[in-house]
């Protein structure tokens, strides 16, 4: 029996897949996307794997924060092999010219690079750019922006705090950058004694030292870290291995393979339905042969065989094609970019993500076309011969075999993703979009047949054909409107977070942050600002506050342990968090339980904590909270929950003392201010006169980097969500070519009854581009329903609405259907009234 409907399958498939074309569009489109993503992502987790030593800048990276390394510490990290050392700093740089500029100084020493290459200009190697000057002065390595921003050339001498420095060469590349992180201002990388000598590692200062080990082969990283766990199982190290060498990186490209891979995902489910349309239409252009076939005593297996062979060697061919476009087109888009990108990658042929794609392909494949198929099984000989294939499809082995795929298409996309929990919801939420625009087509079917006696001419014949069983409303809608609605949930987010970061971060943010100020000159130091403002410093306009840092050591007595604490609430218990010690009870304090200690308070030690900070230690009001603050462990009775807005002007500090707490440590402060580019300008300069040591932070120069990267990365993100809208189109086409006949024969029948050709035109559009507008406006509205958590709850965002970006796809979603119903109404008017009725 499989053979005879393998002979079968293979003699019909000699005529070619035309009526499968749209079939093959749309599984090669999604595939495709989920292939090319994945191929991406795993180049770059190559790139970064081929150069995890080069990335961290040896096999293990030892950090610890605000002191050096103890000699016991130092001896045991030199048993291990060959050691380089780095300390990083901040400090204001600032030119004999008066110009200033926030740079993150580093300093050097030992065999430094152990792995990789310091590419240098203007001199020839390290050494040359950091040899002293006979007076002393210590030369340096300098990017070429902070040259510019000085106004400096190779050769000059300027200062970052107090410290001498001569700029000797152009810092072009360091090996172990992109396990460091983002940096708030040009790389000025000198020697680590010149660090020291300039006051930058005085107790109580922001630095962090960062031994680098090279092992010899027979030792291995993980061997190495708990040798050095035992001899200093006291000392708060940060210890990193190559496996771990840029791990925000690594999290960073799953989440993309994985939105990308969701985006070609959603384009497969949008083409299912040009899939169930070509596999339907398909079989109802093959109703003749089938009816034949179950006359001469083929059953309804051996019939439902044949074609299951056909689909599946067409789905084969979709998918094969998918995954070469996929595999491909990730080594085109190495070819153009690969010496602009920021992180190494390996472009080639990755057979994982490739079968993964493929998997993906099949199963849709299958969850929507084997519904169809049950139809040439189950309708008699006689209805097939009436080209009846509209009849009850009962429950069989191909709703059983449908369920099974859509379920290992689910599956699949949970197994895959980075975060099952969110892969869950986003299935569940195209479940349910998808759902909600079948049933909305439905709707818009019924609503046209209820109306259509009301009206007349072109827009008669339009809601005719909307209500009729052919209607676009049905098969096209569900498509184009998931479609839209991703393209419209993408462009509202970024419309959101662009707007956050280019007017509301601006206008709600501080322009400047000062910090190190020397908590015993701190009115000197609100004198200066005053001056270089020109107006007096008013609490909405300035605000300043002792700083420190400190950990969390223990939550009602008992010792914190990090791991026992869920990841995404562990940030305020496994790392120093910023603290201050303030008396009033400051401006927008946000408190949400208990109550802010009154301005004079001298009893024992009252501490308010930020909510999300509380969270992960479960605290309450009245709760006992330890810290480790300078070496020191200071008991707090939790008096205070507060919502902070770290982005915003107030004191942003997720643990807030009472000023007894930390009576007798000289803290140094930070300060923020509202001020314009003039008085920006005004401060900095006067500051570099008096108060050289505290850093001046432009927010808005930060802000204004942000926007340039968000609004560039807009782009490619817009581009890859519009794949999700081109399924739809596809769909479209498909539904247009599946009813092309019938058009013509409609067309036919309405000239010879009268009707004139741009009273047809008229018809088709009016069908079309209602079906674009209700898909376009559902969709819209569902990426709202989308977008709207995503921006407020994840991003903690000012929602806003691109107006201008809806309306632009609610009409671009109308205009493509219009031209759709254009294109449908041509091609039927093109044939004569006799041959098109003439037609099988």
């Amino acid at each position: 029996m499989t053979w005879l409907a393998w002979r079968f399958a293979r003699r019909e498939l000699r005529a070619g897949v035309r009526g499968f074309r749209v079939f093959l569009a749309c599984l090669a489109l999604g595939v495709a996307a989920i292939a090319a993503a994945g191929s991406t992502a795993e180049a770059f987790r190559r790139g970064l794997a081929s150069q995890a030593s080069e990335i961290l800048g040896g096999d293990l990276a030892l950090t610890v924060e605000q002191r050096e390394f103890t000699p016991t510490e130092r001896q045991a990290i030199l048993a291990q092999g060959r050691a380089s050392w780095a300390v990083s700093a901040r400090g204001m740089a600032q030119s004999q010219a008066g110009a200033r500029r926030l740079v993150e100084l580093r300093g050097v020493a030992g065999d430094y690079p152990l792995v990789g290459k310091l590419e240098l200009k203007g001199a020839p190697d390290l050494a040359a750019a950091l040899r002293p000057e006979p007076d002393g002065t210590p030369g340096a390595a300098v990017e070429q922006s902070l040259l510019d921003r000085l106004g400096l050339k190779l050769g000059d001498r300027f200062l970052v705090g107090n410290a001498p420095l001569i700029a000797r060469a152009v810092l072009i590349q360091e090996p172990d950058r992109l396990s460091r992180g983002f940096a708030l201002g040009p790389r000025v990388l000198t020697s680590l004694a010149a660090v020291r000598g300039g006051g930058f590692l005085e107790p109580g200062l922001p630095f962090a030292i960062t031994a680098r080990l090279s092992l010899p082969p027979s030792v291995s990283p993980k061997q190495a870290t708990a040798t050095l766990r035992r001899l200093a199982p006291q000392s708060e190290l940060r210890i990193r291995d190559r496996d771990d060498a840029a791990p925000g990186i690594h999290r960073l490209i799953d989440q993309l393979e994985y939105f990308l891979g969701f985006i070609g995902l959603a384009s497969l489910v949008a083409g299912g339905l040009g899939v169930f349309g070509a596999v339907s239409a398909y079989l109802e252009a093959k109703t003749p042969a089938i009816a034949v076939l179950k006359a001469l005593g083929a059953d309804g297996a051996l019939v439902r065989n044949v074609y299951l062979l056909q689909i599946g060697l067409l789905a084969l061919l979709g998918v094969a094609i998918g995954v070469a476009i996929g595999a491909a087109a990730p080594l085109a888009l190495g070819a153009m970019i690969q010496g602009q990108l920021p992180v190494p990658a390996l472009f080639a042929v990755y057979p994982g993500p490739l079968i993964k794609a493929a998997a993906f392909g099949l199963a849709s494949a299958a969850a929507f076309s084997l519904v169809p198929l049950a139809r040439t099984r189950t309708t008699s000989p006689a209805m097939l011969l009436r080209r009846d294939l509209k009849g009850r499809v009962g429950f069989g082995i191909e709703w059983v075999g449908a369920g099974l795929a859509g379920l290992a298409l689910a599956s699949l996309a949970v197994a895959t993703a980075p975060t099952p929990i969110a892969a869950v919801v986003m299935m569940a939420g195209v479940a349910v979009a998808f759902a909600f625009l079948w049933a909305l087509g439905l709707a818009g079917a019924w609503a046209a047949g209820k109306v259509r006696g009301r009206t007349s001419g072109p827009l008669r014949m339009a809601l005719a054909n909307l209500a009729g069983p052919g209607s676009a409303a049905r098969t096209a809608a569900p498509a184009i409107g998931l479609g839209v609605g991703l393209l419209a949930a993408v462009v509202l987010i970024q419309s959101s977070l662009l707007r956050q970061v280019s007017e509301v971060a601006p206008r709600t943010a501080p322009a400047l942050v000062f910090t190190e100020i020397p908590g015993d000159q701190a009115a000197a130091f609100d004198a200066t600002v005053t001056r270089a403002f020109g107006a007096p410093l008013t609490p909405d306009s300035y605000l300043r506050a002792p700083f420190a840092t400190g950990r969390i050591v223990a939550v009602r007595g008992a010792a914190v342990v990090p791991e026992a604490i869920p990841a995404s609430d562990r940030w305020a218990y496994d790392n120093d968090i910023s603290l201050s010690a303030l008396g009033p009870e400051p401006a927008n304090a946000g408190v949400i339980a208990g109550h802010w200690w009154p301005a004079d308070y001298a009893g024992p030690p009252l501490i308010a904590v930020e909510v999300q900070a509380a969270k992960g230690g479960h605290l309450k009001v009245g709760d006992r909270l330890t810290v480790s603050i300078l070496g020191r462990e200071i008991e707090a009775r939790v008096a205070v929950l507060r919502k902070v807005d770290f982005g915003g002007f107030g004191a942003n500090f997720p643990l807030v003392l009472t000023p007894d707490a930390v009576a007798g440590a000289n803290l140094r402060h930070v300060a923020i201010a509202k001020a314009s580019r003039a008085q920006e300008a005004a401060a900095t300069l006067a500051l570099g006169r008096d108060f050289p040591q505290v850093n001046v932070i432009s927010v808005r120069d930060q802000l204004e980097a942000a926007t340039d990267l968000f609004a560039r990365l807009a782009l490619a993100i817009r581009g890859a969500a519009a794949v999700a809208a081109l399924a739809g189109l596809l769909v479209l086409v498909g539904a247009i070519a599946a009813r092309a006949q019938g058009r013509a024969r409609e067309a036919a029948i309405l000239k010879a009854l009268g009707a004139s050709r741009l009273q047809i035109l008229s018809a088709y559009v009016l069908e079309y581009g209602a079906v674009g507008v209700i898909a376009g406006a559902a969709g819209v509205g569902l990426g709202y329903l989308a977008a709207w958590p995503v921006v407020t709850l994840v991003f903690k965002a000012h929602w806003s609405v691109d107006w201008a970006g809806v309306c632009a796809l609610v009409a671009g979603a109308a205009l493509i259907a219009g031209l759709g119903g254009l294109a449908a109404s041509l091609q039927a008017l093109s044939k004569r009234p006799a041959e098109a009725l003439r037609a099988p």
